[in-house]
């Protein structure tokens, strides 16, 4: 995958700090890949990146295990990292990946899809997500949707759903509703998030509303996975309309 500059490409990291979790609830694969267990055989898979331009920092994405197969949400920054975290998913869990979710069209999301398209895995991305990546010459997501997705993966059900724009025209959540986990990604800020970081490509006027519109949607939220920096609750995305609030306010 052709880069198109890296600090175009990540969501922002001001104030973010790595997640923490329990030692006994983290599988550390090696020094930039760890898998840490939220419920079941539901996992955030954290990568660290440390890009010329910019100091190491870690990305989220989300594992879920069912019946042996597992779907990714958003990749590795790199084809590097995400055929490591896919190949230990094989080789030490006996886990086959069959689908990736994409949550937008930066590398954050979908800087390993080269890899993983490579192997035959299904990747489903919002049409606007697809549209761009045509656009821009990267790899491009095999399955589609507009607006909203559900699907039963192994008896889970996951929904895909494109609330508004915010940290990108794009972006999209995973919700599991059995579980009330929402991946956000980087349209949720961290509790530890100072500002909205990378605006390159953020529609800031309409952040705050699609907020309100997942919280109207879900109005019972356990997990809050944010694309950068420890997870949370609820609180996370009153946190993220106040940064986009602020902004306004500049």
């Amino acid at each position: 995958m052709i880069k198109k500059g890296i600090s175009l490409l990540i969501c922002g990291l001001i104030g973010i700090i790595p997640m923490f979790a329990q030692p006994d609830s983290t599988i550390v694969i090696d020094n930039d890949i760890q898998l840490i267990h939220l419920q079941d055989s539901i996992y955030v898979h954290v990568t660290w990146h440390h890009p010329d331009n910019f100091g190491r920092f870690p990305s989220n994405g989300l594992i879920v295990i069912k019946n042996g197969q597992a779907l990714m949400v958003d990749t590795p920054m790199d084809n590097d990292k995400t055929g490591r975290l896919t190949k230990y998913l094989k080789d030490s869990m006996s886990v086959d990946l069959t689908k990736v979710i994409i949550g937008h069209f930066h590398d954050d999301c979908l800087g390993g899809l080269g890899y993983l398209q490579s192997v035959g895995i299904e990747s489903i991305a919002n049409s606007m997500t697809i549209a761009k990546c045509k656009e821009i010459g990267i790899s491009v997501p095999s399955t589609s949707f507009t607006d909203s997705l559900t699907f039963d993966f192994n008896g889970e059900q996951i929904d895909c759903r494109f609330f508004g724009a915010g940290h990108s025209f794009d972006n999209i959540t995973v919700w599991i509703p059995d579980k009330k986990i929402l991946f956000g990604g980087c349209l949720i800020k961290s509790g530890n998030s100072t500002g909205l970081g990378n605006l390159s490509d953020a529609v800031i006027a309409d952040w705050n509303f699609t907020i309100e519109k997942i919280v109207k949607n879900y109005p019972v939220i356990k997990t809050v996975i944010p694309g950068h920096g420890q997870f949370g609750g609820a609180e996370l995305l009153k946190h993220t309309v106040e940064l986009v609030e602020k902004e306004k306010n500049k």
